[in-house]
């Protein structure tokens, strides 16, 4: 035999889980398309050459790469902005500029597993591309929080930077050169320290002073409106004053748009990882889980494209980590435990009926009604305690009796609850009857 099993970092999804993504990713699609963002997909491979080198060298350490039967080197997608600029390099001219689109595909990365972190999961992005505007900087704010609060999340700060601030900062400091590593180990911050994060400075041979200059930068916290000119004195004019002033916009952006005060946040030791950003950076965070890490991140990439085409093509975007928000939702208990889309659960009660219980069920199902209808006439009870396992909110029995008397039981399941239905044999009435007490059901 066989022994069933996973590979570490691959995890199968049961019916509660993916119903859970499942709903996530219909939320995200109903704010991408509320902004214009249109769908697309790419492959899961694609050339080597198209994947290494673009992230960092640690997403070049984790790339699942392979020779494949023709002999090309090959490697699978670790995210899905490089695929994206790829895209936009070879169908631009298809596809008129800006564009603005949304992907929501798996990826993988052979890293090392941690809470809400896998090596193969989804991402769920969306991009505009083709213009430098700071219109498309501050709607990515938007749509960061539109999304959060769509799927029900109420205490939650996205937290931005401008990497033109910290490269202002670097180029005062003499670091211009080294601004790769110094703002990989900036990236760091929140979760190694400051103490680590000197000692890797100290590593790559930035002077006390230096560090000492970062770190304060780095850790600025307070309003927006004392962050901002204290930014502006360590980031002087030149990049780093035309990074603070873009900030600037954003916040008084997303002020005229709404965003509440205090769930966008100023943060200076937000750099990303990833090599390719040369803009507004974004990390958001969930206030109860704040180790949990960045639930969505993004920023503005302006160079990208340019490795695969001479046309310019800058991008700003984000993507919603789906498995760790999952993670972060269930840790909170705040996510959905039902195994079943089914909204009513019509029970199996006398076989000499199953044709009038399908026609019952076509009729609930072409009403927009989620029906499951119990395939075997098995004992009331068991099949009761299998609807309620699986979390259908309400049951429907109609036996002989009920069919002779023109009556139906409706169950509602939490409250533990029975009502009559009297529909007479006319399907139309038991629809509408049923569709009213669901109402009073989700409502409850």
């Amino acid at each position: 035999m066989i022994q069933p099993r996973t590979l570490k970092g691959f995890r199968d999804h049961l019916p509660a889980q993916a119903l859970a993504r499942e709903r996530l990713l219909e939320v995200a699609r109903r704010i991408y398309r509320s902004y214009a963002f249109a769908p697309i997909d790419t492959p899961a491979l694609e050339y080597l050459e198209v994947l290494t080198g673009k992230g960092s060298d640690e997403t070049d350490k984790q790339l699942y790469r392979f020779v494949d039967h023709g002999g090309r080197e090959v490697g699978m997608r670790f995210d899905l902005t490089v695929p994206f600029a790829r895209f936009a390099a070879q169908h631009a001219h298809e596809l008129g500029l800006p564009f603005k689109r949304y992907h929501m595909a798996t990826v993988w990365r052979g890293e090392n597993t941690q809470r809400g972190r896998y090596r193969e999961f989804m991402q769920c992005d969306f991009d505009t591309i083709g213009t430098t505007s700071p219109v498309a900087d501050l709607e990515m704010v938007l749509v960061v929080h539109d999304l959060l609060a769509a799927i029900g999340l109420e205490r939650f700060t996205i937290r931005i930077n401008d990497r033109r601030v910290l490269a202002g900062i670097l180029e005062r400091l003499g670091l211009a050169g080294q601004a790769t590593g110094v703002l990989r180990s900036l990236d760091k911050l929140a979760k190694a320290g400051p103490e680590k994060v000197a000692a890797e400075l100290a590593e790559q041979g930035v002077a006390e002073a230096a560090t000492t200059t970062l770190l304060e930068m780095a850790q600025l916290t307070g309003p927006n409106a004392e962050v901002l000119p204290r930014l502006a004195d360590l980031a002087g004019e030149g990049r780093g004053g035309a990074g603070v002033a873009a900030l600037e916009g954003i916040v008084a952006g997303a002020q005229a748009a709404g965003v509440p005060s205090g769930r966008l946040v100023i943060d200076p030791g937000i750099a990303r990882g990833l090599d390719y950003y040369t803009g507004i950076v974004l990390e958001s965070f969930l206030d109860e889980l704040p180790s949990l890490g960045s639930v969505c991140s993004g920023g503005r990439y302006d160079n990208l494209a340019g490795l695969y085409t001479k046309q310019p093509l800058p991008g700003v975007g984000a993507s919603l980590g789906i498995d760790r928000l999952l993670a972060g939702l269930e840790e909170l208990g705040q996510a959905p435990a039902r195994e079943t889309p089914a909204e009513l659960f019509l029970a199996h009660f006398d076989p000499a009926h199953v044709n009038d219980y399908l026609a019952i069920a076509a009729a609930l199902r072409q009403a927009g009604i989620a029906v499951e209808f119990f395939p075997e006439p098995r004992k009331l009870g068991q099949q009761l305690k299998l609807a309620d396992k699986r979390g259908i909110p309400a049951a429907l029995v109609i036996g002989s009796d009920e069919f002779k008397g023109g009556t139906a039981q409706f169950k509602d399941m939490a409250a533990q609850t029975a009502a009559t239905i009297d529909w007479q044999g006319d399907i139309a009435t038991l629809v509408a009857a049923v569709r009213e007490r669901l109402a009073g059901t989700a409502a409850g």
